[in-house]
């Protein structure tokens, strides 16, 4: 039987769909965790089921430390406008924006940004958190390119 409160909490902590959600928890005895897993597994399959859709819209985000000596603009591309104008998907670009300007690099690839741990959440890579988000929005996601400034 579906434990509800799991499912609301699974469906919180990833933003994933309900039905997802709900298919990962049966498929997991209800178990929180592996049904996280799960989620994740299937986000770097539907990744590469993506990986060759186009990337036609996208959001530019940018920012500027506190100290106002690093800043860092990325482009971050996806298949639709309806997903590039979509307030979560902006709060990524926002938070890929901040991890580029986390990180020292003199020749700004973005394969380098990709392998990079994500500062918010330590075990977890760049490219896992785009996995997530394609897995969340249904869409490819593509980090174009990035540039970072410091003085």
């Amino acid at each position: 039987m579906l434990d509800y409160t799991k499912l609301k909490t699974l469906r919180e902590t990833t933003g994933i769909s309900f039905s997802l959600c709900k298919k990962a928890l049966e498929e997991t005895n209800n178990d929180l965790k592996a049904a996280e897993k799960k989620l994740s597994d299937w986000g770097i399959e539907k990744a590469l089921q993506k990986a060759k859709r186009g990337t036609g819209n996208g959001v530019i985000a940018s920012y500027v430390h506190h100290n106002k000596k690093i800043a860092a603009m990325i482009e971050l591309n996806c298949e639709t406008d309806f997903v590039a104008n979509n307030q979560d998907f902006q709060t990524l670009a926002q938070e890929l924006a901040m991890q580029a300007a986390s990180i020292k690099t003199k020749n700004e690839k973005v394969d380098e940004l990709l392998l990079t741990e994500y500062i918010r959440e330590p075990g977890k890579t760049i490219s896992d958190l785009i996995k997530e988000a394609i897995l969340k929005f249904g869409e490819n996601i593509k980090l174009k390119r990035f540039v970072r400034w410091s003085i």
